[in-house]
């Protein structure tokens, strides 16, 4: 029988603010001594009162927008009712009927996968096992307790690890590009739960789907694409050998590769939620901040339109328009550089040398694409395409001028190059006399260009360039060779 696998996924991201949805204490990620950015409320004691974030709920709106969702025009905030030793309060402060957006969409590769929900919510405080006093003694740091925390649904519409995978990547760079999380997976800043089940093809036809289970503690994104594709071969052997999938939550062993059982998944009603009575209920429309007008104003350009619009101005090909879409600040960098730029022909240069040499430099040196304290400015390597693109410099004393830059050199490109020689010699009359130089020390290969044997010029040339220190513009020093080969 053939097996169709259903996957939603849950993604959880914390958000760039000040401070904490509910209280003023810093929302600081690199902070490492435990609990200290904690106060009553977010430690949840008695008699305490949350207060709204409102640069958290716009943050979410905003994104709403960007994905294409329906903004609630009436909110209100739920009580999450369940016990873990990281939860301060006994709940966790969410929401649950009335989310901030609903519906939507992202695109993943070629597909485009439909949202479910978008809603905010706190972060839990961080367990740690095994680092007090004894081995079995754990230690909790509520530093995360009360960070805004953005949660996305999916539909249940991905049917394949790699689709989840190009999902998770591309709602990353959503985040970045509008500037409302840094979403680095590393932090546990960004946290994915993959929803996995399997069912026969004759259930999937008729919309049934199989019994699902929850895989938690996904860090990486391979982590992600391996967990699923792991989850959808074992749930699919579970049912050749005429077993029965238990609705379960799993964790993911990353060393072994496997999901493990953790508990049995909780549905909503366990959850017992109900509004929270401390929270107001929001209606959108009165709030003049979260306009859809005033929200427009701070979004950038999203990472689709962005590689439809660098593919058709600058026919970048999808490897390069990769990299300037998915690293922030190489793509504010190449923006900078292009704004000195005015023909077709200077900004492919600029591409070029850009994505090729500097990158390359920057991954050799500094072992990292981004150029956010780069040494070479914009301006100045604007500077050198334009010399490029007039004859000024080969390409040889461009990737060398582009090092002495990188290294700290702040003046022009042109007053570098002048001062070390590597300024390229377009005079024919100066290179007339080196040219007959050669072909004095080369006459058999002279003979054997007159005998016609047209590569023997190539070598005449590469002398040149070679003697020059790559100085002589070839295109020049070919001209001067074929004049006095007549």
């Amino acid at each position: 029988m053939k097996y169709i696998p259903t996957i939603g996924l849950e993604i959880h991201a914390e958000l760039r603010t000040k401070s904490k949805m509910f209280c003023s204490c810093a929302n600081d990620t690199d902070e490492k001594r435990p609990n200290m950015n904690i106060c009553p409320i977010c430690l949840g004691h008695p008699g305490t009162l949350p207060v709204l974030n409102k640069a958290a709920i716009r943050n979410v709106i905003l994104v709403g927008h960007a994905i294409g969702g329906t903004i609630a025009d009436y909110t209100e905030w739920d009580r999450k009712n369940y016990f873990y030793p990281d939860i301060p309060k006994g709940y966790q402060i969410s929401q649950y009927k009335y989310p901030l957006v609903t519906g939507g969409s992202v695109q993943a590769g070629d597909k485009k996968i439909a949202l479910t929900r978008i809603h905010l919510e706190e972060d839990t405080a961080k367990s740690t096992h095994g680092q007090g006093k004894s081995a079995d003694e754990s230690l909790v740091d509520f530093n995360r307790a009360g960070v805004p925390l953005l949660e996305l649904v999916t539909e249940p519409v991905i049917h394949d690890a790699e689709t989840a995978g190009a999902f998770a990547r591309e709602f990353q760079l959503l985040l970045r590009t509008l500037g409302v999380a840094e979403a680095n997976m590393e932090k546990g800043e960004l946290r994915v739960e993959a929803n996995v089940s399997v069912a026969s093809e004759a259930d999937t036809a008729a919309l049934k789907f199989g019994t699902k289970t929850e895989v938690k503690n996904l860090n990486s994104f391979r982590s992600v694409e391996r967990a699923i594709a792991f989850e959808i071969e074992r749930q699919t052997d579970l049912l050749e050998e005429g077993g029965k999938v238990v609705q379960e939550t799993r964790g993911w062993d990353e060393n072994a590769g496997k999901t493990f059982s953790q508990r049995a998944k909780e549905s909503s009603h366990d959850y017992r939620y109900f509004p929270d009575p401390d929270l107001p209920k929001l209606v959108i429309s009165e709030i003049p901040e979260f306009s859809a007008k005033e929200i427009q104003k701070g979004m950038p350009e999203l990472p689709w339109d962005k590689r439809t619009r660098l593919k058709k101005d600058f026919g970048m090909t999808d490897k390069e328009v990769a990299m300037i879409v998915e690293s922030i600040e190489l793509g504010k960098y190449f923006s900078a550089v292009i704004e000195h730029l005015s023909t077709k022909e200077e900004k492919r240069i600029a591409i070029n040398y850009l994505l090729t040499d500097y990158v390359g430099l920057l991954k050799k040196q500094e072992r990292a694409v981004e150029v956010s304290t780069a040494k070479l400015s914009p301006l100045n390597l604007a500077m050198l395409v334009k010399m490029i693109n007039d004859g000024k410099i080969s390409s040889r004393g461009a990737k060398e001028l582009i090092i002495l830059m990188h290294e700290g050199d702040s003046r022009d490109p042109e007053s570098i190059a002048k001062e070390k020689g590597l300024l390229q010699k377009s005079d024919a009359g100066e290179l007339e006399s080196m040219a007959k130089d050669i072909m004095a020390k080369n006459p058999s290969v002279v003979a054997d260009y007159k005998a016609g044997k047209i590569v023997a010029l190539q070598f005449l040339v590469g002398q040149g360039m070679k003697l020059s220190k790559g100085s002589a513009n070839p295109a020049v020093l070919k001209e001067v060779f074929l004049k006095e080969l007549k």
